[in-house]
C-alpha cells in the first residue's frame, strides 16, 4: 500500500507560482511512476504531470513551459513548481502512485487563482 499527502496548494493571483508537494510512504518501491492531475469545477480530472521511475517528465500542453514536476528520491517526495499561473489553473490538485495495476491517490489540495 502507498499513502501520499500532498501540500502547498492555496490562493494567489494570476501570474503568482506555487510549489506543490507530495510525500509517498509505504511500499514506495512498487510505484511505476507519479503524477499530478487536477479536478476544475465541471470538468474531468486530467493528467497535469507526470514522472516515471526512470526520470521521464510529461506535461499537458496547457501547462507546458510554466510547471516542472521534479523529485527528491531520498525524501520519497515529488513536487510541482507552478509559475505564471492562470486563473484556467484553478483547480484541486491531486497527487497519483502507479502502483502495479493500482492506482493510489492523495487527499488532494486546493489552488486558486484569482484574477
Amino acid at each position: 500500500q502507498v499513502q501520499l499527502v500532498e501540500s502547498g496548494g492555496g490562493l494567489v493571483q494570476a501570474g503568482g507560482s506555487l510549489r506543490l508537494s507530495c510525500a509517498a510512504s509505504g511500499s514506495i518501491f512498487s510505484i511505476n511512476a507519479m503524477g499530478w492531475y487536477r479536478q476544475a469545477p465541471g470538468k474531468q480530472r486530467e493528467l497535469v504531470a507526470g514522472i516515471s521511475r526512470g526520470g521521464s517528465t510529461n506535461y499537458a500542453d496547457s501547462v507546458k513551459g510554466r510547471f516542472t514536476i521534479s523529485r527528491d528520491n531520498a525524501k520519497n517526495t515529488v513536487f510541482l513548481q507552478m509559475n505564471s499561473l492562470k486563473p484556467e489553473d484553478t483547480a484541486v490538485y491531486y497527487c497519483n502512485a502507479k502502483w502495479g495495476l493500482l492506482d493510489y491517490w492523495g487527499q488532494g489540495t486546493q489552488v486558486t487563482v484569482s484574477s
